[in-house]
């Protein structure tokens, strides 16, 4: 027998929840499905436990920095306990999401959602039937497509090891590698980016050439232009054969970690037989409402759909899924709005970036003045004894508007979104350097970037 639902939503990390909560708050009769622990990447594989393995990697290095004046030398990370410290965060969570959704009379179900039709799906040997359906099922690591692939662990596994391996090899030069290196290299571990071009493409290349080489000065070894070809087990280790500027080479290692890039995950989903069309790396091609081009019944959000001027984080998720719940309530109405949407790597100091790049707005043929500037020697970043710090940012020399804004430094994840908030609201250079900031704080220095 088909069990009937209003909305059937696939996924419950941020794109599915709000969609899921909103409507059910309506009357809707609503269902989640999830072949994954309740609660979505984030807050069990992503985001939030990574962000607890960075506060150890900013304990360690502020200690490293200021070792030499103010504390005793000797301090390292216990892995173990610090894995103890996380799962507190991500144990509790699919439970909790679970609970939540029960007691709003949400139904649940666990495993793989396969569509049968347009607005039918079978989870397990239960069938679903729906008047609408949304699709916010997440994203993987994209295929390597080398042999010994196999062997090779992802990011979910390298945020939940007991003990931490000597020796790691992180396959992608992206966030995803740079986060992990800087908190595997400040617990110990020798660690190797393998970067098939350059680094962390889309932000500001000259902050990211200061980022690499910060990087290198912990003791990572960085190669860039270099590709894996191949990955084979030895004698209870692993050898990575790769290609790069110096020809065909080997890393002997304890860990490969996959940090490559992620696509869509929807392969699993039959969208076929629902008649909805992807694009080639399995992202659900969606009109401006987020809805299916193919199929009106199907609205995509979060990492399961790519549109243009969008980028896969969660607050973007986020986002959406307020939009998609407005557009099932009223019609399509609402549209998802990605200006001035800050993006971060969690490295230590993090690197932060909005809007335009300096090349970006250069090929726009857009009028723009350029300020960057060192800050190593700022008090914001001299009183933790922080050197590898700059900022560039990129005004519209004829309106004065904020075009955008590029950080490496200490809270550079909080300060890049003063920014954000200027550009999304289309404030100017001079309202943001008028603005009397609390003092001292990192916040006060945006003055002096303008």
């Amino acid at each position: 027998m088909t069990e009937s639902y209003d909305l059937i939503v696939i996924g419950t990390g941020q794109g599915g929840s709000g969609p899921a909560t909103r409507c059910r708050k309506a009357g809707w009769r609503v269902a989640v499905i999830d072949d994954q622990p309740y609660g979505g990447t984030c807050a069990l594989r992503g985001c939030d436990p990574k962000k607890v393995l960075v506060g150890a990697s900013e304990l360690m290095d502020w200690h490293r920095r200021m070792s030499a004046s103010v504390v005793a030398p000797d301090a390292r990370i216990d892995w173990p306990a610090l894995m103890r410290f996380k799962r507190t965060f991500t144990e509790p969570v699919p439970a909790q999401v679970e609970d939540g959704f029960r007691t709003s009379g949400i139904a649940t179900y666990h495993g793989v959602a396969r569509f049968t039709s347009e607005n039918r799906l079978i989870v397990g040997d239960r069938a679903l039937e729906a008047r609408h359906i949304v699709i916010a099922s997440g994203a993987e690591p994209r295929r390597l497509d080398i042999p010994g692939e196999d062997i090779v662990r992802t990011s979910t596994d390298f945020l939940d090891l007991d003990t931490l391996p000597a020796r790691i090899v992180l396959v992608g030069a992206g966030y995803i590698a740079f986060e992990l290196a800087h908190i595997a290299r400040r617990a110990g571990a020798y660690v190797t980016i393998l970067g098939r071009s350059g680094a962390l493409n889309g932000f500001d290349q000259d902050l990211v050439h200061r980022l690499v080489a910060h990087t290198q000065e912990l003791g990572v070894d960085v190669r860039l232009h270099t590709s894996v070809t191949s990955v084979e087990a030895r004698g209870g280790a692993n050898r990575v054969h790769l290609h790069g500027p110096n020809g065909d080479e080997t890393v002997d290692t304890d860990l490969v970690v996959h940090g490559a890039g992620r696509v869509p995950r929807t392969r699993e989903l039959d969208l076929g037989a629902a008649g909805v069309t992807t694009d080639a790396h399995g992202a659900v091609e969606v009109n401006e409402f987020l809805q299916s081009v193919s199929n009106a019944r199907i609205y995509a959000v979060g990492d399961a759909t790519l549109p243009p001027g969008k980028m896969p984080l969660t607050p973007v998720a986020a986002h959406e899924s307020l939009i998609v719940a407005s557009n099932l309530l009223h019609g399509n109405r609402k549209r998802p709005d990605y200006h001035g949407t800050p993006s971060v790597v969690f490295t230590v100091p993090s690197l932060a970036k909005v809007g335009l790049t300096e090349a970006e707005a250069r090929e726009r043929g857009i009028a723009v003045r350029v300020k960057t500037e060192d800050t190593g020697g700022w008090f914001s970043n001299r009183r933790v004894n922080e050197t590898t710090a700059m900022y560039k940012t990129i005004v519209d020399e004829r309106t004065g508007q904020v075009l955008g804004a590029h950080m490496l430094g200490p809270a550079a994840e909080d300060v890049i979104n003063v920014f954000a908030l200027a550009i999304r609201h289309g404030l100017t250079a001079s309202d943001l350097s008028h603005m009397p900031y609390a003092y001292p704080s990192s916040t006060a220095d945006v003055a002096y970037m303008l």
